[in-house]
């Protein structure tokens, strides 16, 4: 197992643990039955966040091109940009600013919809938690490049690996092609599978979640 393979592995372990990937019988937002969920907004506390940060650092400084700032898309996107940080300086001794988008302007003291760290002339990294159309990304890409920003990457915390919507490539590969950067993924749908396998007492899911592989390529 690689190192990467290691990490992915760990991942899901802990999101598994902290109820931030669950098993059952769910509908997706694009409308696709799934027997999984992955849901960040259930990490709520400052070990889980501290978790979250060091797995988005890691995806960070494999960047090809460094980033200046982190950009969070309101909402989930704020914890992940300001956790990875922290975790950046603390454990790597790398200073990245973080920002983010309020979802309404603010008309009263510093005003405006972005918060944080400056992104004119700097080189903005997107951290969100998953893609499903990719609307949000196209929406923080723009505030990006219109705030005078150039996004060099985007980092999600898990990569489903399922064909959009309109075509048979998946929504990470479109979101590449969209941006002209690339995608990286803390694990995928493979790691969770692989993960599920290695565990006698995960077999029920692991048939489940085989299966769902196999029908969606």
């Amino acid at each position: 197992m690689t190192e990467r393979d290691q990490r992915a592995a760990a991942f899901v372990r802990e999101m598994i643990d902290r109820g931030v990937l669950t098993f059952g019988d769910f509908v997706l937002k694009s409308g696709r039955s799934s027997p999984y969920f992955f849901n960040l907004g259930a990490i709520a506390d400052g070990a889980g966040l501290a978790v979250l940060g060091s797995a988005y650092a890691f995806e960070t400084l494999a960047l090809p091109t460094r980033p200046d700032v982190l950009f969070g898309p309101a909402y989930k996107g704020i914890p992940i940009a300001t956790a990875t940080a922290i975790a950046l300086a603390r454990d790597h001794g790398v200073e990245i600013g973080a920002a983010f988008n309020r979802k309404e302007v603010k008309d009263h003291g510093e005003g405006g919809l972005l918060v944080g760290a400056s992104m004119a002339g700097r080189k903005v990294a997107i951290v969100d938690d998953v893609v499903t159309d990719g609307t949000a990304k196209r929406e923080a890409f723009a505030m990006i490049t219109e705030a005078g920003g150039e996004v060099v990457g985007v980092i999600l915390a898990l990569d489903r690996q399922e064909p959009a919507a309109d075509g048979d490539q998946t929504a990470v590969r479109v979101l590449e092609s969209i941006f002209n950067v690339p995608v990286r993924c803390v694990a995928n749908l493979d790691d969770v599978v692989d993960y599920l396998g290695a565990d006698p007492s995960q077999s029920g899911q692991w048939r489940r979640l085989s299966q769902y592989r196999r029908q969606i390529r």
